[in-house]
């Protein structure tokens, strides 16, 4: 099985990329399944039932979110009422939503995506290690192969819970801080591993934003709006092929497609 994973979309450039470039990767790169974090998709901050339509309608199969899932007052109806569009896992019990999900891909056996959110320079919010045992012993009961987004920002928070889950799940991609890494491996017991996917979006920006306000703010200290930059925008994440034998991770790569700008 060959997933393709989609790091943080940030507004509407990066949800231009997804409609522009995954219909094209899923044929040029034989994609089986396609998972995109979505917690910065509308106007840069939260998520939007239309938002997520839009990306689901882009070629996205399922759609993760993080820290910023609840900006937009909206997102409670989409987490109730689509299975396809999950929340961090380690929120306390009756939290709107759910933490992992199921899909099946066509021809492909059952994938479990679960979704994890750090503590270290986090929100406080449940431990996402006690969480991640629990829900991958119940996951493992259905499928072997299970991919988890964990949306953090310390790198040895990352590693750490990679290695926890290390021959317990397919792949452990980490997201949050919008740099991409370059430390992808499989570790010993079959897990890939990427410590950060990067973004989707505009990189001609302080991690996706107009760089001038950033520059003021760290000037200043005043307040300022961070809108959301158009230019050089990248579609970035990480394809990982599994074994669907035994939900072994075989390879791992970066990807960081640019969008050609239409002439």
């Amino acid at each position: 099985m060959r997933l393709l994973f989609i790091a943080d979309i940030v507004g509407q450039p990066g949800r231009r990329a997804v409609k522009e470039l995954v219909p094209r990767l899923r044929q040029q790169l034989a994609i089986h399944m396609v998972i995109a974090n979505g917690e910065n998709a509308a106007g840069g901050s939260g998520i939007t039932p239309k938002t997520a339509e839009e990306i689901f309608l882009g070629g996205v199969d399922v759609i993760t979110t993080g820290d910023h899932v609840w900006d937009q007052k909206e997102v409670v109806g989409l987490l109730e009422n689509e299975r396809r569009c999950i929340r961090p896992l380690n929120y306390p019990a009756g939290v709107p939503g759910r933490g992992s999900t199921l899909f099946q891909p066509p021809g492909m056996p059952t994938l479990a995506v679960m979704n994890l959110q750090g503590r270290t320079f986090m929100p406080p919010i449940d431990s996402p290690f006690q969480a991640a045992l629990a829900e991958v012993d119940r996951l493992r009961q259905q499928t072997k192969i299970i991919f988890v987004d964990f949306h953090a920002e310390a790198t040895s928070e990352k590693v750490a819970m990679a290695r926890m889950l290390d021959g317990l799940v397919s792949a452990v991609v980490g997201t949050h801080t919008h740099v991409q890494t370059a430390d992808e491996q499989i570790f010993p017991g079959g897990t890939a591993f990427l410590c950060d996917g990067g973004f989707t979006g505009p990189h001609e920006s302080v991690i996706g934003r107009e760089i001038d306000p950033i520059i003021r703010r760290f000037l200043t200290n005043m307040p300022q709006r961070f809108e959301v930059a158009q230019e050089r925008i990248l579609l970035q994440g990480a394809l990982v092929d599994i074994d669907e034998q035994n939900g072994r991770a075989v390879s791992i790569r970066r990807i960081s497609e640019p969008l050609t700008p239409a002439r």
